[in-house]
């Protein structure tokens, strides 16, 4: 259910908020260069070791709404190379260039729109991926569906019709997998393509990937040749709940232990981090219920007001004494490596990380359906 809460309780949270922004303008102050102690006493997880960099594997790909980059980071690790991403949001395509200048990054009204793209320009890609914006079948975003104006889901399809690569790849909230969507992705994404394309669909869960954080997701996989699609292969977990340590799963890594923190009586995958951009004005939390809550409180991670850096975050901690985050501890608990850096302010990072496809999955899709392409044509 989304995050409803009663007036009191908005007051308690405001009041709250206040005394934490006076505490940070009299950090800022009065000495904003005193060292701080730091609570990471251990190593911390690297995304990285979740996703080995492969060989190049000879296949291009096409990113559509490439956000924060986290289907484009999965990609490349697993041997992909770009030939474009379109990115409405200009502070997106910012990301996206200061990390990879050589890519051809298109973005912002007048490059990155989609809906005034010519996708029979890139024929010859060997994929196409993308999440079209989430929000019309998410509950954050009011499950609007056909009728929000952010459902992008036929300029996907358009893109693959006009495109014609020999597979694409989709990723969306499972919301869309709701009864009252079932026309809608039959009429709109299944139909237009079912003569051209097999299509796979499954759900896979971040936290199964290695990634710290309890986030479910839907993707839909096609292939134009019957050949490639018959040798096309669901990703397994590579992480779980471990009994056999000699079994064929790794144990989940968790947010504390992941974060560097130290020991405490309670660990658990992170809640599912909520995008900076929903919800009625823009946030610097990643809260996005109560039952999340509940889990934050129990780790003692602070999920509300992030900040841009671990200096700023460790300065002035909650009034409950719990861990503040910064940006690039939700970077990290999303499955992004610590060099991939987000540009803009807190909120607008935050929006990034929490639409993005977390890395590690992305890895786990695009390496399966490289084997199922075998060779590049």
């Amino acid at each position: 259910m989304a995050y409803e809460l009663t007036q009191e309780r908005r007051d308690e949270y405001r009041a709250t908020s206040i005394r934490s922004q006076q505490r940070k303008k009299a950090f800022l102050r009065e000495n904003f260069l005193t060292p701080v102690k730091s609570p990471l006493l251990r190593k911390r997880l690297d995304p990285l070791e979740l996703m080995p960099q492969l060989n190049k594997n000879g296949f291009t790909c096409l990113s559509l709404f490439s956000g924060g980059g986290g289907l484009d980071v999965g990609f490349e690790r697993a041997g992909f190379d770009h030939k474009a991403c379109f990115e409405l949001l200009e502070v997106c395509g910012q990301t996206l260039r200061a990390n990879r200048p050589s890519w051809n990054v298109r973005s912002g009204e007048a490059d990155g729109d989609v809906t005034k793209a010519k996708f029979s320009l890139f024929r010859g890609v060997d994929v196409v991926h993308g999440g079209p914006p989430c929000q019309p079948f998410s509950v954050a975003g009011k499950q609007a569906g056909a009728e929000d104006p952010r459902n992008m889901w036929g300029e996907f399809v358009r893109s693959i019709i006009q495109a014609r690569p020999r597979a694409f790849i989709a990723e969306n909230v499972v919301g869309l997998l709701d009864r009252k969507f079932e026309t809608f992705v039959q009429r709109v994404i299944i139909d237009p393509l079912a003569s051209d394309y097999t299509i796979f669909k499954f759900k896979l869960a971040a936290h199964d990937f290695g990634v710290p954080q309890a986030r479910r997701r839907v993707f839909f996989v096609g292939f134009r040749a019957a050949r490639d699609a018959a040798r096309f292969q669901v990703p397994q977990p590579t992480h779980g709940n471990v009994k056999d340590m000699f079994g064929p799963l790794l144990p989940r890594n968790t947010a504390r232990m992941s974060l560097g923190l130290p020991d405490t009586e309670y660990d658990e995958v992170a809640p599912t981090l909520r995008s900076g951009f929903t919800g009625p004005r823009n946030t610097t939390g990643v809260l996005n219920s109560k039952a999340s809550l509940k889990i934050w409180n129990a780790l003692e991670v602070w999920p509300n007001g992030v900040q841009q850096t671990h200096a700023l975050a460790m300065a002035y901690p909650p009034e409950n004494g719990h861990f503040r985050l910064s940006v690039a501890d939700c970077a990290l608990l999303q499955g992004f490596p610590a060099n991939w850096k987000f540009s803009g302010a807190v909120y607008q990072a935050l929006g990034q990380i929490g639409n993005s496809v977390c890395p590690p999955v992305a890895y786990a899709v695009a390496r399966e359906v490289a084997k199922a392409l075998g060779r590049p044509q």
